[in-house]
């Protein structure tokens, strides 16, 4: 994001709403000179004019409370200017509806968002600049239509974003549900989709993205569907829904938002997906009611015996209580024997603490992760990160929250990753290492894809590993 010493920058005066209703005095560049984040909430309206946005406003202001960011609000599209929007890591789209700014502001937000700026559209943020390719792009869908105001199952789909991940898998609550002219799917990571069998009017054919985010130009951008009604904003999980893509689009908190497509669940936080799974070794795994399996006792692993895997991207979410210690498992032989994984597998890292080689994100005792990207990239205990691990031959590389981090090459014949397992460690009675929602893509044999793409993701390894090619998305 932008550093904080640029907010000194001289700003073209704006005047500010408070609760998008009374007038405040325009910004000072002293007053712009902020420590922390900075979000500007945007409520324009050119057409349909939502009774909702006073509440809106006064949310995201007590969400900046909460989450330690500073709130400002306009309705005036003159704070679209490179020095105003500077002074942001996100501009918050308050049901904003029709055509809100000139090309001049269009162009200015456009700069801003390939300069690394955060985009948060809520609601009506989709009903915005039909015209404007760019903002479609942005925000991931246009309008199309809403039946009446309904309760309807939402279900949650990312269990580790920040947005989604305090949420039940299944979340029934009351909005105006909208339809959407095209489906952001392939180009947007979805985060919570509609089951329309649970409402009526729903018309997109039984995939409904209702929440999404993605890297976009350079920026950062979360959307939720949600927010129509008043009511919505005093709701407390649809607060902690803002909270999350706030966090997530002012860059105070790391996911994974690339487009994620074509996988099948391995564990699914059902006792019933567990069935392909035994445990090898000392300790065990409990499975908590919100479908989160947390390690144990140790030392052991909870691996997949139902079949091996040759050419894969495994996905999954992981969380430590704290300075904790845990691993993935890759290319290991069938056993139920625990160090089977440990002398004839690859086990990439959950330690926070421990040397280069020994540590997140590495693949344990061969090769360090790229740490300043995996410093970067990583969110503290308590909070979710995202591992993808992609074999391919005997090439392993390592996402964690969509940055590239590790690629390595085995070279060992004792350890092919050609043919094995997959697993979980539990290490030790003092580490709580949680897992949710495991995931795997299978792969043609010969592909060498890399699934950065062009959604702003990061390239190849650097300095720390060797050189990866860089081609379609592939996820």
């Amino acid at each position: 994001m932008r550093s904080t010493a640029r907010l000194t920058t001289a700003v073209t005066a704006t005047a500010l709403l408070l609760g998008g209703l009374a007038a405040q005095p325009a910004l000072s560049a002293a007053e712009g000179a902020h420590d922390g984040k900075r979000v500007l909430v945007f409520s324009k309206t050119a057409g349909f004019r939502h009774d909702s946005i006073p509440e809106g406003v006064a949310t995201v202001r007590a969400l900046g409370e909460r989450g330690g960011f500073t709130v400002d609000a306009t309705e005036d599209a003159a704070a679209f200017t490179p020095a105003t929007l500077r002074r942001y890591d996100a501009v918050v789209f308050l049901s904003t509806t029709g055509d809100v700014l000139n090309a001049t502001q269009q162009s200015a937000f456009e700069g801003y968002i390939r300069r690394g700026g955060g985009y948060v559209g809520i609601h009506a943020a989709a009903d915005t600049e039909y015209d404007w390719a760019f903002y479609g792009g942005l925000a991931g869908a246009y309008f199309r239509s809403h039946p009446a105001i309904q309760p309807a199952d939402v279900h949650v789909e990312d269990r580790a974003h920040p947005a989604t991940s305090g949420l039940a898998r299944t979340w029934h609550r009351t909005d105006e549900w909208y339809d959407y002219r095209s489906n952001p799917r392939e180009r947007a990571h979805v985060l919570a989709s509609l089951d329309e069998s649970s409402y009526t009017g729903g018309t997109m054919h039984g995939d409904h993205p209702i929440a999404w985010c993605q890297t976009y130009q350079g920026g950062r951008a979360f959307y939720t569907g949600g927010g129509h009604t008043k009511e919505s904003f005093a709701e407390p999980a649809f607060r902690e829904h803002l909270l999350g893509g706030i966090r997530y689009a002012i860059g105070a908190a790391q996911a994974d938002c690339r487009p994620e497509n074509g996988y099948r669940p391995l564990f699914d936080g059902t006792r019933a997906s567990l069935d392909g799974w035994r445990q090898a070794g000392p300790g065990s795994f409990t499975l908590s009611d919100d479908g989160t399996l947390t390690s144990s006792g140790g030392m052991g692993m909870l691996w997949y015996a139902a079949s091996g895997f040759s050419s894969y991207s495994l996905k999954l979410d992981w969380r430590t209580a704290g300075d904790d210690n845990s691993g993935v498992f890759v290319g290991f032989p069938p056993s139920d024997d625990p160090w089977s994984a440990v002398n004839q597998g690859y086990e990439i890292q959950i330690d926070a603490t421990d040397v280069p080689e020994k540590t997140t994100g590495s693949v344990y005792g061969f090769r360090s992760a790229d740490l300043k990207k995996r410093d970067r990239a990583l969110n503290p205990p308590g909070e979710w990160n995202t591992y993808e691990i992609r074999v391919e031959g005997e090439r392993l590389r390592v996402w964690l929250n969509g940055v590239k981090i590790n690629d390595f090459t085995s070279t060992d014949p004792a350890r092919s990753l050609r043919d094995g397992h997959i697993g979980i460690q539990n290490h030790g009675a003092e580490d709580q290492v949680s897992f949710r929602d495991i995931r795997i893509k299978e792969l043609p044999a010969t592909a060498s894809r890399d699934p950065q793409g062009s959604h702003g993701a990061q390239g190849s390894q650097g300095s720390q590993g060797s050189q990866g090619s860089q081609g379609s998305q592939g996820d």
